[in-house]
């Protein structure tokens, strides 16, 4: 059963869903059951994935990579950042020539989850 929030992928198109209205047993595209996909939260590669989130002046910055940021080429990008609280979802989608980050008009304390999809390496949350 699908649950509010939860992001579902397709194998063979690459749709992404994410739930707005949660029940479905099962979700299917292109004749079969999309993965839920569930965000990783601790990075092995030199690539950084996990979103980090600094306080600045009217609300909070995202970036993708505290350190080192993360690519943004044709083949290689973050797709959205999404703030997650308790009864809103921000999101901005990004593009290969955009920097890994995003500003949204949130407190950091009223945040559930921060979380970011690279279109080669999925989900991403912190």
């Amino acid at each position: 059963m699908t649950q509010l929030r939860e992001i579902y992928f397709c194998e063979i198109c690459g749709n992404v869903v994410e739930i707005l209205n949660e029940g479905a047993p099962t979700l299917v595209c292109c004749g079969i059951p999309m993965v839920k996909l569930v965000a990783k939260t601790e990075d092995a590669s030199t690539e950084k994935h996990v979103p980090f989130v600094e306080e600045v002046e009217d609300g909070i910055l995202v970036k993708v990579g505290q350190n080192q940021e993360h690519p943004m080429l044709e083949n290689h990008y973050i797709k959205f950042i999404e703030v997650l609280t308790c009864c809103k979802v921000y999101r901005q989608e990004l593009k290969p020539d955009n920097k890994p980050e995003a500003f949204f008009p949130v407190k950091k304390e009223e945040i559930i989850e921060v979380r970011e999809w690279c279109n080669l390496h999925g989900l991403w949350k912190s």
